[in-house]
C-alpha cells in the first residue's frame, strides 16, 4: 500500500490525514513539545524517512532514525484566523517523506481559553489511528496519567431485535457495474456562502477569493442516533458503523437525485449505476504495542438491485422510515458477511504483482499509474471511514480533556468525496472532504444538510401504544 501510494502522490490533491483535537484549557508550549518527542521515542516506527531513490531501485525504502530530523512541533501565532488557515494547511501540504517524522502537530490557542491540536499526517506512511495512539502517549507523558484504551460500552438488552438471518442476507449489486459517481455542481466558484442551517457548529476551511489546490472541508457534529435496545444473548441488530454506512447512501443517492439530469417530462432520470462505498477496518490492538503505520483494510460495502427497487422512498424528503429500516437490515448482513471473511490481500492481486520488485521502481510506478487510471470507473463512490468512539482518555491535565475529535481522509479523485466520523462524548463528529473539481464550499454545505437528515433518518423510534417500532 505505501509503495502504490507514493507511486500515485500528485501535490494537487495532498494525500493527507487531518487530526484536529480541541482542550478546553490552555497548554504549556514546552512541557507539550517534551511530551510529544517522549512519545515519538516510545514508538520508534514513526522516526522514518523515505531513503533516496534512484529510477533503478528495486523498491521505495523507510529509514528508522534515532531522533527526529526535524521538530514536528509547531506553536503558530494566535489570531482570529489562526485555526482557519492551520486547517488550510492540513488540507493543502503534507509533510515531507524524506525527514522524520511524517507528521506535523500545530498548537493553536483559541481566543476563548481553549487549545487546538492539529496533526497533520502523510498517509503514504501513516494512517490516523496509528497517529492517534501516539497522541495518547503523549497525553499520558503530559498529563502525568496513563492513557489504556477504555471499555466498550454496553447497551440495554431488549426484544425483538435480532440480527438479519445467513438466507435474509441481500445480493451485492452487479459485480462488474461501474460504481455512481457524485454528481458535480456545474459551474462552481472557488469560494461559497453559508447553508441556511446555521444551528450545527461548522468550520469551511477555504478562504474567500482564494482557491489553491488541495481539498474542501465541512466539520460538524451530530447526535448519535438511537439504535434499538439489544435482545439478551443477542447481538445488536445493527451498529452506528451501518447507520453511517446507510446514511452515506441516503446522502448520494439523495445529492445525485437533485442533481440528476432532467427527463423529457422535467422530472430527474436518476443513474442506474450501484452506490459502494469503502469502509476501512482496522484490527489492530489498542495498547501501547499497537503497530504503527498504515494498518487498515480496506473492505468495499456494495448495494444492489434492492436498494435500486426501493429508490423512490429512499430518496424522498425525508426518506420513508420502512424503507430506511429494511436497507439498515441489508446493511447490517453484508457488513456482517464482509467482516466475518478471512482477510485476503490487502489490494488484490494485481498490487502483489505491481510492487513484486522484478522491475526498476521508476518504471513499475508509470505502470501503476496507467493501470490506477484506466481502474478509476471501477473505483467505489466513496469512502466511509468510522474511527469509532476515541478509545483513549486523551487527558491532558490543567488542560482538560477533548470536546471535540474531528479526523478526515483525503478526498482524491475519482471518489472525490470522503467522509470521516469519530465519537465523543456521545456525538458523532462528522468531517466531509472533497476535492474542489467536484465541489465549491456551498455545495458542501448543502451536501452536509443532506448527511445530517439522513443520518437522523436512521434513529430508531421506540413504539407507542403496542404499535411497531420504527
Amino acid at each position: 500500500m505505501d509503495e502504490i501510494s507514493r507511486h500515485c502522490l500528485d501535490d494537487s490533491q495532498p494525500e493527507t490525514v487531518h487530526i484536529e483535537v480541541h482542550l478546553p484549557g490552555r497548554v504549556d508550549p514546552a512541557r507539550l513539545r517534551t511530551a510529544f518527542h517522549r512519545a515519538l521515542a516510545r514508538h520508534p516506527r514513526i522516526l522514518m524517512r523515505q531513503a533516496p531513490v534512484r529510477w533503478w531501485h528495486r523498491r521505495y525504502t523507510w529509514q528508522l532514525t534515532a531522533a527526529p530530523d526535524v521538530d514536528p512541533v509547531d506553536f503558530p501565532p494566535p489570531g482570529p484566523d489562526a485555526l482557519a488557515r492551520a486547517r488550510r494547511r492540513a488540507l493543502d501540504a503534507c509533510p515531507p517523506l524524506d525527514a522524520s517524522p511524517p507528521v506535523r502537530l500545530e498548537v493553536i490557542e483559541e481566543a476563548g481559553g481553549g487549545t487546538v491540536l492539529l496533526l497533520t499526517v502523510h498517509h503514504t506512511a501513516l494512517d490516523g489511528p496509528a497517529c492517534l495512539r501516539v497522541l495518547a502517549t503523549a497525553a499520558a507523558l503530559y498529563g502525568g496519567a496513563d492513557s489504556p484504551p477504555g471499555p466498550s460500552p454496553v447497551r440495554a438488552a431488549g426484544p425483538g431485535t435480532e440480527r438479519p438471518q445467513a438466507d435474509d442476507r441481500p445480493t451485492a449489486g452487479r459485480r462488474f457495474s461501474r460504481p455512481a459517481r457524485i454528481a458535480a455542481v456545474p459551474g462552481r466558484t472557488p469560494h461559497g456562502g453559508r447553508s441556511e442551517h446555521d444551528a450545527l457548529p461548522r468550520h469551511s476551511t477555504r478562504p474567500e477569493h482564494d482557491a489553491p489546490p488541495g481539498h474542501g472541508m465541512l466539520l460538524t457534529n451530530l447526535p448519535i442516533p438511537p439504535r434499538p435496545p439489544r435482545a439478551p444473548g443477542q447481538p445488536a441488530p445493527y451498529t452506528v458503523n451501518d447507520q453511517l454506512l446507510v446514511a452515506t447512501w441516503l446522502m448520494i443517492a439523495r445529492w445525485n437525485r437533485l442533481h440528476a439530469p432532467t427527463g423529457p417530462h422535467g422530472t430527474p432520470s436518476p443513474s442506474t449505476s450501484p452506490i459502494t462505498i469503502t469502509m476501512p477496518v482496522d484490527d489492530r490492538p489498542r495498547g501501547a504495542d499497537m503497530p504503527i503505520g498504515n494498518g487498515t483494510r480496506l473492505l468495499t460495502v456494495g448495494f444492489g438491485p434492492e436498494e435500486r427497487r426501493d429508490a423512490g422512498p429512499l430518496t424522498a424528503d425525508p426518506p420513508h422510515p420502512d424503507a430506511v429500516a429494511r436497507l439498515l437490515r441489508r446493511t447490517a448482513a453484508r457488513t456482517c458477511a464482509l467482516k466475518a471473511a478471512p482477510p485476503g490481500r490487502q489490494l488484490g492481486l494485481p498490487a502483489t504483482l505491481l510492487t513484486a520488485p522484478v522491475l526498476p521502481v521508476m518504471l513499475r510506478g508509470a505502470v501503476t499509474r496507467a493501470l490506477r487510471a484506466a481502474a478509476a470507473p471501477w473505483t467505489s463512490t466513496t469512502l466511509l471511514s468510522n474511527i469509532g468512539r476515541i478509545p483513549y482518555p486523551l487527558d491532558f491535565g490543567d488542560a482538560g480533556r477533548p470536546t471535540a475529535v474531528w479526523f478526515s481522509a483525503p478526498a482524491r479523485t475519482p471518489r472525490g468525496l470522503t467522509v470521516t466520523t469519530a465519537s465523543v462524548a456521545g456525538r458523532i463528529q462528522v468531517a466531509l472532504r472533497w476535492s474542489p473539481a467536484l465541489l465549491d464550499d456551498a455545495a458542501g454545505a448543502r451536501l452536509g444538510d443532506l448527511f445530517r437528515s439522513s443520518l437522523a433518518a436512521t434513529a430508531w423510534t421506540p413504539p407507542r401504544n403496542g404499535g411497531a417500532a420504527r
